[in-house]
């Protein structure tokens, strides 16, 4: 090529070049990506109640915007909405006016899983659960189940996950609790009509769980159900929790605490309305049941415990309050009526407290109208317990009101027992053990009763009551003496 050739043509590339920067410069910039708004309806949400949002609600999810939002109305879904914190950081699910998200499908409706591995100690925790982890909220939202596997809501490896202000009805669990998790709270909900368990920690490690201020009622399979696994410092607080046992289902509890297959201790309940279902065979207001097959490493021990049962409202079921192999329980300032079998039944538990509570029959609950209600008080294969302080009365169709049976070291004093068919007091093979101050009266008409009878039995001490009917306590029992016999009229 010749240079004049040349020239021209370099001269015209440049032009060329020089254009199209000029161009590219005075073109506008692309406009920005918008920011994820969390709202389900830009991720293509109809929220009609017909149509499948599964897609809608999983896209907003993963576009970690923080806050999930779901503006009312009814969004139907038939897979998982998988919260993975691991990958979306923090992440709330939040209702505006109250939306409902109905389960199509099998398993729950919204599962966070998280990656947290270790205890509540700061000196446990992976860098990457507080910088990306940490409380994970579910709030403002009602989950409807439309299968019969469909379940509301699943936490697992999870560090304070809050559950606030929802309703979880038709599911099967309401709240489930898996693996391992640290620090729940669940507060101001509603968990209603579901098939299995209100709230399940199900074998599930877990310490520090507080329900407080919530309705459970009316699921199958039992209300606040700790079932297996490792669960400490639960508190149950302000909440009524009635019915939650199915007529057909297996026997459970509104509140059972589990401890076969694991250990689970240190469980305050407290002022809560805890009542029903009297006609499911079995059922329990609350149940404490320790481990049975493995002892304690070094002892016989098989005893789970560190149990307050204070200030409740307790009624309408076989067994109010149920304890077995249970260690280290305090009941105390609680009313408790309409046990169709047993107020507190403790078996073969230890180191139990029983205070000042009032077992009454109360008339203005159709009180007769009920005969088969009991309301008596047994203690079988029972050691070191102290009842000081309450009182029971008008009880029916038992033997006797209060009965220790095969029991050792206890220590009953300042009891009244009055008016009740049957004994008062009933002592059976019972021994080292001390009954004094205690008020025994039954003041109806024609009243048959007896205050005390023992049977068998050693080396106890019965001193100091008042015993306002005739008693049946046999020599050989102990030392009985300085106990008022009312002269009682043929």
């Amino acid at each position: 090529m010749s240079s004049r050739l040349f020239v021209p043509l370099l001269v015209t590339g440049l032009g060329v070049a020089t254009a199209v920067t000029l161009t590219a410069r005075t073109q506008p910039p692309a406009p920005p990506r918008p920011a994820p708004t969390g709202n389900v309806r830009d991720h293509g949400a109809k929220g009609d109640g017909t149509a499948d949002d599964t897609a809608a609600l999983q896209a907003a999810v993963d576009a970690a915007p923080g806050l999930v939002v779901l503006p009312p109305g009814t969004y139907r879904i038939t897979k998982t909405v998988l919260v993975d914190l691991a990958k979306t950081g923090f992440t709330s699910v939040r209702g505006d006016g109250m939306p409902r998200v109905v389960m199509a499908g099998d398993g729950p409706a919204f599962k966070f899983v998280g990656t947290h591995p270790g205890s509540a100690d700061p000196k446990t925790f992976k860098d990457g659960v507080w910088a990306k982890e940490r409380m994970p909220v579910f709030e403002g939202v009602e989950i409807v189940g439309d299968h019969e596997a469909a379940d509301g809501i699943e936490a697992t490896g999870v560090m304070q996950f809050t559950v606030t202000k929802v309703l979880i009805r038709k599911c099967r669990h309401g709240i489930h609790l898996t693996a391992r998790d640290r620090n729940v709270l669940i507060s101001d909900s509603h968990i209603y009509e579901n098939r299995g368990v209100g709230v399940f920690m199900d074998a599930v490690n877990l310490h520090q769980i507080n329900v407080t201020g919530c309705h459970i009622s009316y699921c199958d399979d039992g209300g606040v159900v700790c079932r297996a696994g490792e669960v400490r410092n639960l508190q149950i607080t302000g909440c009524d929790i009635e019915s939650n046992q199915g007529a057909q289902r297996p026997p459970t509890a509104n509140v059972l605490v589990e401890s076969t297959g694991g250990s689970n201790a240190e469980v305050a309940i407290t002022g809560c309305t805890i009542q029903h279902n009297h006609k499911a065979a079995g059922s329990a207001n609350v149940r404490i049941k320790g481990p049975t097959a493995k002892p304690v490493k070094g002892t016989d021990e098989l005893r789970d415990g560190h149990v307050v049962i204070t200030g409740n409202v307790i009624s309408d079921v076989m067994v109010n309050i149920h304890l077995q192999h249970a260690r280290g329980v305090v009941i105390t300032g609680n009313t408790c009526w309409t046990a169709y079998e047993w107020n507190v039944l403790a078996e073969n538990s230890a180191a139990v407290v029983v205070g000042p509570n009032n077992f009454d029959r109360n008339p203005r609950y159709a009180a007769e109208e009920r005969p088969e209600t009991t309301n008596a008080l047994m203690f079988r294969d029972c050691a070191d317990c102290t009842l000081s302080g309450f009182a029971v009365s008008r009880t029916r169709a038992t033997p006797a009101a209060l009965t220790l049976e095969r029991c050792s070291r206890f220590n009953v004093t300042g009891l009244s027992l009055l008016d009740n068919d049957g004994a008062g007091l009933e002592l059976t093979d019972v021994t080292n053990s001390r009954i004094s101050g205690c008020l025994i009266r039954d003041d109806r008409p024609d009243a048959a009763s007896l205050a005390v009878r023992t049977q068998g039995g050693r080396d106890n001490m019965i001193v100091d009551n008042y015993l306002g009917r005739p008693h049946e306590i046999l020599k050989g029992v102990g030392l009985a003496e300085r106990n008022y016999d009312a002269k009682v009229k043929p």
